[in-house]
């Protein structure tokens, strides 16, 4: 089976055994246009070829032939925008999750066109990375495009159309658009019209586990698949990262830090917070996942590396060894709260706990004993204090779990992995594939096409754990910081929006 996910910063296929095993994987990365602070833009075709040479570099690179391909499964990034004209193309870049044009539209849904009501049908926070504000932003200050688009569809869909000649969206991605009632699993008619479309200028809704057939026999060719090879729409990255990494009873938890973060855990039915702080999003129609998603995840650490570990990363190229590597090593030898310097990760807004898209981030603290590397350490701890107050939200609705399953690029740093043990103050268990995606996404793929009858067959796939233990003292110091954390941030909310402001004028 081969899983494709389509992220944010990259693509990858994996190819994998029917028992779970991993024969062949293979990424490319594309960049994120981001000319302005509120701009997060990617070209569609460029993604869409990364799709097409992942596949073919997987089937290349093993010695599997094309007929035994079971199926291909999807799993994507959510919220993402493209108007296309009546022949498929586009007519705007990809407009990812990351994008705030639409700030200003949300805030006003929010507070002026019943948003809180849309949100407990929908299930989608109201905030700039929504399809619904996205929508809404295009509506009216760009109405001359909106009028010409012939239709409003995510990167998946894009892929697809490309793919087969159809507009499809699952219920996952649906789900995550603002757009989509839980309830009655059809367009929110209210929804809509607030975003100014019918449901002739979206896809056709079908479920995660539906098959597409008539693969273009010219696409076909360049990924090495036959034309007959069942594709398996699939759903959002997030929820079949709960499945990829078994945690899809109740009670357990999974955490993920890839360039993001989240915080999921799994429902038999749709699950809304009168607080508006949680996501609710489809896995199957039987099957939903609740949660909050961060903005900002293994992406602080790379702008750590670029902005404070210059000096590291020469340093690693010269002794050819893994800058991160280097700078979490620097990191373990401060103290556990970096005696005393808290960072705020809100580099690029956020979205759960605040959902405060002027949210920008801070070192509070900070004091002529702190170094480069307490500055290093903090902005780590900082990421995993920011996906526990969303834990602390999720636990209102959930009660307090009783295993978490961490996954995403993060999970290869031991240092940070203890660091999210010890402030959770819980044990953590880390499943040996850290594609957890596309794994989900062929398991999801082999329920579909009858070759399994229950995803519970993850829990022979998944492969044995790594986990770690909290350190009790590390966690008092945690326990006693994290109150301080979050009034810091409740405290500044009228100094973000002064300080975007002020960015937006002249940055």
């Amino acid at each position: 089976m081969i899983g494709v996910d389509i992220g944010t910063t990259s693509t990858k296929s994996v190819l994998f055994t029917a028992n779970g095993a991993i024969v062949s994987s293979h990424g490319i990365e594309y960049p994120l246009h981001s000319p302005s602070p509120a701009i997060a833009e990617q070209n569609p075709e460029e993604i869409f070829n990364a799709v097409i040479a992942t596949i073919r570099h997987v089937m290349r690179s093993s010695n599997v032939q094309p007929d035994q391909i079971l199926c291909v499964s999807f799993s994507s990034a959510m919220h993402s925008v493209i108007a296309v004209d009546q022949e498929g193309l586009p007519i705007t870049n990809c407009i990812t999750w990351a994008d705030n044009r639409s700030m200003e539209w949300a805030n006003k849904i929010k507070n002026e066109w019943n948003g809180h009501q849309i949100y407990l049908r929908t299930g989608t926070p109201i905030h700039p990375m929504s399809p619904l504000s996205k929508l809404t932003w295009l509506r009216h200050d760009h109405k001359e495009l909106f009028d010409r688009a012939f239709k409003f569809i995510s990167i998946k869909e894009y892929v697809f159309f490309k793919l087969f000649g159809r507009y499809v969206i699952d219920y996952s991605i649906a789900s995550a658009t603002g757009l989509f009632n839980l309830v009655n699993l059809q367009w929110d008619e209210e929804a809509i019209r607030v975003a100014g479309v019918t449901p002739d200028r979206l896809s056709e809704l079908v479920p995660t586990t539906y098959k597409l057939e008539g693969l273009s026999e010219m696409y076909a060719q360049q990924m090495g698949l036959p034309v007959s090879t069942p594709f398996v729409v699939g759903a959002s990255d997030g929820v079949l990262s709960n499945l990829g990494v078994n945690a899809i009873e109740p009670g357990v938890v999974a955490v993920t830090i890839g360039t993001s973060g989240a915080i999921r855990a799994v429902t038999d039915k749709p699950v809304t917070d009168p607080k508006g702080r949680i996501f609710c999003y489809a896995l199957t129609d039987q099957l939903w996942v609740i949660g909050g998603p961060v903005n900002n995840g293994g992406m602080i650490f790379r702008w750590v590396r670029d902005q404070i570990g210059s000096e590291e990363v020469s340093i690693a190229k010269q002794q050819g060894i893994d800058p991160y590597e280097l700078l979490t090593d620097m990191a373990a030898k401060v103290n556990a709260g970096s005696d005393g310097l808290i960072f705020h990760p809100y580099l690029s807004g956020e979205r759960a706990p605040l959902w405060d898209a002027n949210a920008r981030g801070s070192y509070f603290g900070l004091g002529l004993h702190h170094k480069k590397e307490h500055l290093i350490r903090a902005a780590l701890e900082g990421v995993i204090f920011n996906l526990y107050s969303v834990l602390m939200a999720l636990e209102e609705l959930t009660g307090k779990p009783k295993k978490i399953q961490a996954t995403g690029g993060f999970a290869r740093s031991e240092v940070w992995r203890q660091m999210m043990a010890d402030i959770f103050d819980q044990e953590l268990h880390v499943p040996e594939s850290i594609e957890s995606s596309c794994l989900g996404a062929v398991i999801l793929g082999l329920y579909s096409i009858g070759e399994i009858d229950s995803l519970s067959v993850v829990e022979q796939m998944v492969g044995g754990s790594h986990f770690h233990l909290p350190n009790k003292k590390n966690a008092e110091v945690y326990a006693e910081l994290m109150p301080m954390y979050i009034r810091i941030s409740k405290l500044l909310t009228e100094e973000y929006a002064s300080i975007a402001a002020f960015q937006q004028k002249y940055v």
